[in-house]
């Protein structure tokens, strides 16, 4: 495996996705740029770990079970937590 270059600044990332397959490989990838990853399976755990911990950015799934991503980071806005949130879709349209 290629050595991957050092990030300018690690950070404390948060991702939640169902498909285990690819939290794996987002989460192993942002580790070896060099930074901490907090993985959930599902909306309900991701957001007990955004109310729990401090990060940098969360990647949400848009579509999981329980919970999905965009109604987890409304809830967590309407707690008034702003962590910046980046949305993973495999829907063709963006409303």
């Amino acid at each position: 495996m290629e050595k991957k270059p050092a990030a300018a600044a690690p950070m404390r990332i948060l991702v939640v996705e169902d498909d285990a397959e690819v939290n794996a490989y987002i989460s192993g990838t942002l580790r070896e740029y060099g930074h901490t990853v907090d993985s959930a399976a599902d909306g309900n755990a991701g957001l007990e770990q955004a109310r729990a911990g401090t990060y940098d950015v969360m990647l949400l799934d848009r579509m999981m079970p329980q919970l999905d991503g965009l109604s987890m980071l409304k809830t967590l806005r309407a707690e008034g937590n702003a962590t910046p949130a980046l949305i993973l879709s495999a829907l063709g349209d963006v409303d």
